[in-house]
């Protein structure tokens, strides 16, 4: 979303008359767009602040926070006087940038806009996206489920979606360009409803593109998975058969203290519901250990859904305090520490042994990748990804970014697969 959110920022600038630099110190204004999912994204760019000005002491440069950090601490970004910032502005407030930074520059005042709109998408923005492989593709903004641990709905606003036309038109200009694939995006991308169009309908509209050979998208709720989402993303062959379903937590009161709004079993009984549509769909997902009051005995039902669900990987993270959240406001962060570290460090050797076997099920099989990296990489001369968006490594030969290939997985890791070329896909 970050990067997405850059690509528009840097249109933004462009169509005003301003350039980019690749060297931090060759430029004048220097902007961190910014996350606040968690404290250690906080903490980095806090950092980063400081170290610029050091870096630039005596030379003129101003320095600037955009994105959720900017709307969820603008009080403390504007008055911390050791970052000494120059402007923050908010994730809906990019087209006021020039505007803000004249103001800046002939003033000499700190500016800031932190406003929340309840209808901009930036539809009538056009990316501005280095090359790549695959182009993302916000198709909506905000969020409505208020998660107790999550900052998005008050950092980034509520849901509101992009026409479908519109869309469209903006994956047709990419088909153009050369992009092969698109990920679509959204802060709970599967909730997309415009003039009564669902996220599946989208799907669909953005699969008849010409040109277009791969449709990914980030991330989903496992609430809002309705029977014509599952089968468009069984039976549309351009729709890639990996869904990233967070499960956060395995137990049922916790996932209430989350305002998750399922319970492990109906998690449960959606991932078999994806995975009886297209056995072959992989499933990743991110969890949060040591929520407050969890006990040993729920995360003992948080290890119970991994290995029942048998995900082909996970994002596992400790929970951290988010500032003005409902679990900030009235719960305590009372699990210790050390207890974290003990069920994070668990939980991911429980995973790590789940992601070896679910590859090792790959062994033998033929495969079309796209090449994505085609530097020397560790285990190989390239990579690429599946379908199910894993990664595998090419061990020799000449390659092409963007390139389509039939590869034959001959070894399976953890985290990753080797494969051999067998021949060239079409292109």
């Amino acid at each position: 979303m970050n990067e997405s959110d850059s690509e528009i920022v840097r249109a933004i600038m462009t169509a005003a008359g301003y350039s980019f630099v690749t060297e931090e110190a060759e430029a004048d204004i220097v902007m961190l767009n910014t996350c606040s999912v968690r404290e250690n994204a906080h903490r980095k760019v806090y950092g980063n602040i400081h170290e610029i000005r050091h870096r630039r002491e005596g030379k003129p440069v101003l320095i600037g926070v955009l994105g959720c950090m900017a709307t969820g601490l603008r009080k403390e970004l504007l008055e911390n006087k050791s970052l000494s910032l120059d402007f923050v502005v908010g994730p809906d407030s990019y087209k006021r940038l020039p505007e803000i930074l004249r103001s800046v520059q002939e003033e000499h005042l700190q500016g800031f806009d932190v406003t929340l709109s309840e209808f901009e998408t930036y539809s009538d923005v056009y990316p501005s996206r280095k090359e790549g492989v695959n182009a993302w593709v916000s198709v909506m903004r905000g969020c409505n489920n208020f998660c107790s641990f999550c900052i998005v709905p008050f950092t980034r606003g509520r849901e509101r979606s992009r026409p479908v036309v519109n869309i469209v038109d903006e994956v047709k200009r990419l088909a153009d360009e050369g992009f092969k694939q698109v990920t679509l995006l959204g802060q709970n991308v599967n909730s997309y409803r415009h003039d009564n169009h669902d996220f599946a309908v989208l799907l669909d509209e953005v699969s008849k593109v010409s040109g277009i050979r791969r449709i990914r998208f980030t991330s989903p709720h496992p609430k809002d998975f309705p029977e014509n989402l599952i089968q468009m993303i069984a039976q549309n062959p351009k729709v890639c058969k990996q869904v990233h379903l967070p499960l956060q937590a395995g137990n049922d009161r916790v996932l209430a203290e989350m305002n998750r709004n399922y319970t492990g079993e109906e998690f449960i009984d959606l991932a078999a519901r994806l995975r009886r549509a297209h056995p072959g769909l992989c499933l990743s997902t991110d969890i949060i250990i040591g929520f407050p009051t969890e006990s040993d005995t729920d995360f003992e039902d948080t290890v119970r859904v991994v290995k029942e669900v048998q995900f082909d990987s996970a994002f596992i993270f400790k929970y951290s305090v988010r500032p003005n959240t409902q679990a900030a406001r009235d719960m305590k962060d009372d699990v210790s520490e050390e207890k974290k570290t003990g069920r994070i460090i668990r939980l991911n050797m429980i995973q790590t042994d789940i992601s070896l076997e679910r590859n090792k099920l790959q062994v033998g099989q033929i495969q079309e990748i796209m090449i994505e990296q085609t530097e020397r990489v560790k285990g190989g001369a390239a990579y690429g990804r599946n379908d199910a968006n894993k990664i595998v490594a090419l061990p020799h030969g000449e390659f092409i970014l963007g390139q389509f290939l039939n590869v034959c997985i001959i070894r399976a890791t953890p985290h990753q697969l080797k494969g051999e070329c067998t021949a060239t896909a079409n292109l």
